[in-house]
């Protein structure tokens, strides 16, 4: 059952032909290579860092952390949390600069509970 694409319709289940979905996933490839292409290696770091730290932590994450564990200045570090929060997609800071999301989990309380098998809880974005 490789590469097949079933759609449930009623109580059946039918097979899409792979040429109306394999142009789709093209899109979605080229779409997220778009919106991804301003990111230097920097900026994936830091968005994996803070997207670790938030369940660690199970608080904001201050700009002052990023860049000590990083090894960035404090000038760089909120500069590319900065450039991530405005593209609307990666993080999102509370009035204090502290990055309170990262896609895709978060510290302020949503409907979606997440729990890691260490322990940690908080919540999905």
């Amino acid at each position: 059952m490789r590469n097949k694409l079933m759609a449930g319709v009623w109580r059946y289940m039918l097979g899409v032909p792979p040429f109306l979905w394999e142009k789709q996933i093209e899109k979605s490839v080229r779409k997220v290579e778009r919106s991804t292409a301003f990111m230097s290696q920097e900026h994936r770091m830091v968005h994996h860092f803070v997207v670790r730290e938030l369940p660690r932590l199970g608080r904001p994450v201050p700009p002052e952390l990023v860049a000590q564990e990083l090894a960035l200045t404090s000038e760089r570090a909120v500069k590319i949390l900065t450039d991530l929060e405005r593209r609307l997609t990666f993080l999102y800071r509370n009035g204090d600069g502290q990055v309170v999301w990262a896609y895709p989990v978060t510290v302020e309380e949503t409907p979606h509970a997440v729990s890691f098998s260490s322990g940690e809880q908080l919540f999905a974005a």
